[in-house]
């Protein structure tokens, strides 16, 4: 008889839910996806329905425990991890509106006025950039892509929304209210808020003063839990829908930056993490409270007890291969047995940096180094000689060349350089891929396996924890790694001129962005 046991997992990314089961020691049993559309509205505008958030959940929970291969009593807790930085107007236990996700920009002008002042630096008042920072570890964006400024937008643009809100959610708390029927967030899940005091880590909690200071209504603010405690048990509703019988215990769970550090293996301090996914971060957990605002990087509160996660996000990774397949047409080798190792191949067939095409991959405004919603990708340097290889080489590349731009300032943040990365993420099921981050950033990269399920992972090694069936000392043994990607020291060379110039790239061309792109 198995002594097994099962977490049901749900990783709410920005195409859709992955839903698994996943056992206590890391091992994905079953797992299904299920797409969800984006609706894309005027002036920066990205929204996602909560119902079919729903709907591909259930969807994919039926599928995975109809296959019969874990037992039903084998399940012992459901965790959930999502896209960060989302709203959800809520009233009661449903959504008012469509969830205004990470990549909405609306909000922008609300920031100027919210973080402007007589004094000011960067576009901050220096008194209250002294408050934010000193209590929560950073400060609202100037991009409008934080919660804050999404509430801020319903408030002025659409209020009977907020009016009729009776609290704000993200994702994943709003996932957790449909299978609880409890609202809360998590410590770590209300960062992005920016009216939290994470000073003490034992004691987060919101402070009266940046509450009123954001104008933000408090009553519409959710309670705050761990991230590791227990919210509620699963609703009679929910299991229904689902399949499941009721009571089973639903964990506060974590957002999608948090669980990929864990489910990485890289829980000890200075271990740093490469995520490829639709966007892009590289993180490490620190042992100190920290900001570096002028680069978007801040040591927020971590979903493992006393600990910070250096947060930060670069906007374009994965949704520019999908760009090129989706809206220019380009799949590399149509013989491969994927689009994505079509790009793969393709890419694999044009040397380092070989056409002297540069790509910027700033398709939605970049966040981190430079917050700045204008900015945009494109490919420099085509002649009649380039082809369709040399653009998706560039493509990888690109992504790449951002990842390094951000690595420098998350190295000075944390203090050290770190010797290696582990990539997760869906882009890290390219060894291509991997072996370009390694020659550009100059750094090993593991390969984790199957890091398409890290988000899975990692909010089951979460709840596991809580629910006593494992420390995080656990975990780094729990992660297997598919393959390590050494730096070649030629392509490196090549690489490092490549870089400079995309460097002077967005220096050039950045007042052209914000003159093309300003909304009147």
């Amino acid at each position: 008889m198995s002594t097994e046991r099962f977490v049901l997992a749900i990783d709410l990314g920005t195409s859709g839910p992955k839903v698994g089961l996943v056992s206590t020691s890391g091992i994905v049993a079953e797992w299904s996806f299920e797409k969800v559309p984006l609706i894309l509205a005027p002036g920066g505008g990205v929204e996602q329905d909560p119902d079919d958030w729903w709907q591909a959940i259930t969807t994919a929970t039926r599928t995975i425990v109809q296959r019969g291969s874990v037992a039903i009593d084998d399940i012992i807790g459901v965790g959930v991890t999502a896209q960060w930085s989302g709203t959800v107007p809520v009233a009661g236990t449903r959504h008012l509106s469509n969830a205004l996700i990470w990549m909405d920009s609306r909000g922008a002008p609300e920031m100027i006025d919210l973080n402007g002042g007589p004094v000011s630096v960067s576009g901050y008042s220096v008194s209250k950039l002294f408050r934010w920072i000193r209590r929560t570890g950073g400060a609202p964006g100037h991009s409008g892509k934080d919660p804050i400024a999404h509430i801020l937008y319903l408030k002025h643009h659409q209020p009977e929304v907020y009016d009729g809100a009776t609290v704000f959610l993200e994702p994943k708390d709003y996932l957790n209210l449909r299978l609880t029927g409890v609202a809360a967030a998590s410590h770590d899940s209300i960062t992005l808020h920016w009216v939290t005091d994470n000073r003490n880590l034992e004691r987060v909690a919101y402070d009266p003063g940046l509450i009123r200071l954001s104008g933000i209504d408090p009553a519409k603010l959710p309670p705050l839990r761990p991230p590791g405690e227990v919210l509620a048990p699963l609703s009679t509703e929910a299991a229904n829908d689902l399949g499941l019988p009721a009571g089973i215990p639903v964990v506060m769970g974590t957002p999608d930056t948090h669980s990929a550090a864990i489910g990485s293996g890289a829980v000890s301090d200075f271990q740093g993490h490469l995520y490829l996914g639709t966007s892009s971060w590289i993180s490490c957990h620190v042992p100190f409270k920290k900001t570096d605002l002028f680069h978007g990087i801040g040591a927020l509160p971590s979903a493992i007890p006393g600990r910070y996660l250096a947060a930060n996000e670069q906007e374009s990774a994965g949704a520019c291969l999908t760009y090129l397949v989706e809206n220019l047409g380009l799949r590399g080798d149509n013989d491969a047995g994927s689009v994505y190792q079509g790009l793969d191949r393709a890419a694999e067939r044009i040397p380092a940096g070989n056409s002297g095409v540069i790509f910027t991959p700033w398709l939605n405004g970049e966040r981190s180094p430079v917050d700045d919603h204008h900015l945009r990708a494109g490919f420099f340097n085509q002649s009649l000689d380039t082809t369709a290889d040399d653009l998706i080489r560039s493509v990888f590349e690109g992504v790449a060349f951002n990842a390094r731009w951000l690595l420098g300032y998350v190295d000075k943040f944390a203090g050290r350089s770190m010797p290696e990365l582990r990539a997760v993420g869906g882009g890290a099921n390219s060894a291509v891929w991997c072996q370009i981050h390694a020659d550009v950033l100059d750094r090993r990269i593991l390969q984790v396996k199957e890091p398409i399920l890290t988000g899975l992972r990692g909010v089951t090694f979460l709840a596991a924890v809580e629910l006593g069936y494992l420390d995080f000392d656990d975990i780094p043994a729990r992660v297997e790694i598919a393959g390590i990607h050494e730096p070649d020291p030629e392509r490196r060379q090549v690489y490092d001129r490549l870089y400079q110039e995309y460097l002077k790239l967005h220096k050039a061309n950045r007042k052209i962005y914000a003159r093309l792109n300003r909304v009147e």
